[in-house]
């Protein structure tokens, strides 16, 4: 009789162990399929969250205008320690300083000639641009080039832009030649820019470095590139034709 209550005692004792041991595993069932909920629930929001911020990125983006200075050492910003002083980055701090959604691209390569300039003009046009400030033509007549081929590249370079997009602004910067030269030569030189702005119906800068261009004090030692406060004023002369443009 003791035997047999003995046994019935453990087997009531493993049954309640195994019940246990059920109940625990329908516990750890229930805790790992919560958890499974729980990260898909969180990786749906963080993907949700990713794509309104993509989104919202782009849509920033794709309102963002932009303005292009196509142009040589003056635009690059030659001998200057920092390119953030070079007139195209002063433009960004001005149009950033008014809140407006334009993007100032510097385009500027150092010792650029016209014909450098239409040789390149088709890279450059591989995004989209709003606004095309034509800064060549100096090392053109520094070099001696003739006039003729000068305007012939000029034009090439207007018409590659509005071939690329009609609606593109495009701003010409009007150059100056110290006598040196040749009074001949100087006085076609200057005349070749208000003829492609009047012929094109372009905006024109009359002269890119006025209040700059033979000031020792506002020069490099070379007296050809602007110093630091040259290119503000630089800056000041674009900014005088370009403001009623970005603010159409």
């Amino acid at each position: 009789m003791l035997k047999l209550k003995n046994k019935q005692l453990i087997l009531n004792m493993e049954n309640n162990i195994m019940k246990i041991f059920i109940n625990f595993c329908y516990f750890l069932l229930l805790i790992i399929l919560f958890s499974c909920k729980s990260d898909n629930f969180k990786n749906q929001n963080t993907t949700e969250k990713t794509a309104i911020e993509t989104e919202t990125v782009e849509e920033k983006n794709g309102s963002t205008k932009t303005i292009l200075i196509f142009g040589d050492s003056l635009t690059a910003g030659y001998g200057l320690e920092d390119v953030n002083d070079a007139f195209p980055s002063i433009l960004q701090t001005k149009i950033d300083s008014l809140s407006l959604n334009y993007t100032v691209i510097n385009s500027g390569v150092s010792g650029e000639t016209t014909s450098g300039g239409k040789s390149r003009i088709d890279w450059v046009l591989n995004q989209k641009v709003d606004i095309f400030i034509l800064e060549l033509g100096a090392n053109d007549g520094l070099r001696g080039v003739p006039l003729a081929e000068t305007r012939k590249n000029l034009q090439a370079i207007i018409d590659a832009v509005l071939e690329k997009n009609a609606a593109t602004k495009i701003i010409l910067a009007g150059m100056q030649l110290p006598p040196n030269m040749g009074q001949d030569y100087t006085t076609e030189f200057k005349t070749i820019f208000p003829e492609l702005a009047k012929k094109n119906n372009l905006y024109l800068i009359p002269f890119l470095l006025k209040d700059v261009g033979g000031i020792s004090a506002l020069n490099q030692a070379d007296g050809i590139h602007p110093t630091v406060e040259g290119h503000k004023i630089l800056a000041n002369n674009v900014w005088e034709v370009l403001v009623p443009i970005i603010n159409l």
